[in-house]
């Protein structure tokens, strides 16, 4: 799978930016800053297979695995039909674009949403859909490490 020539801005980035806005406005529209900056994912990766579920907006997420073992990289590329959920959805392949499966599988996204105090400013929906988006992350991760 081709990736786009689009770099996200590293996670360590993104919280910066978090911590210098102030209110929560500036922070929802950074977040949509972010989902508009993310390339849109072809119609050919738009499948059921790349649905991921448990989200109330739709969201699609197409992985590549290369390498094998605890040692595979894994690329993620995804979207969103909600702007709000585009941004989430950037932000999530910030912090595990391009990282091993091993290292996708200690990653504690819990700990960074809750530093960017994302769950207390998200409906419970937008909450239960990022956390089904990680968890579908580390699945792909799980079944590369396993291969």
């Amino acid at each position: 799978m081709d990736q786009p020539a689009f770099t996200l801005p590293p996670i360590d980035d993104i919280v910066a930016d978090f911590e210098l806005l102030d209110e929560w406005e500036d922070r929802y529209r950074y977040v949509i800053e972010l989902g508009k900056a993310l390339p849109p994912l072809p119609d050919a990766d738009r499948t059921t297979d790349n649905k991921v579920r448990g989200c109330a907006s739709q969201v699609w997420l197409a992985t590549s695995i290369d390498g094998e073992g605890a040692d595979a990289h894994l690329r993620f590329r995804g979207d969103s039909d909600a702007m709000i959920v585009r941004g989430l959805v950037a932000i999530a392949l910030s912090l595990f674009d391009d990282k091993s499966a091993a290292d996708i599988e200690a990653t504690d996204a819990e700990a960074l949403f809750d530093r960017l105090d994302l769950r207390a400013h998200l409906t419970a929906q937008r909450s239960n859909g990022l956390r089904a988006l990680v968890d579908r992350i580390k699945a792909d991760a799980q079944r590369a490490r396993a291969a």
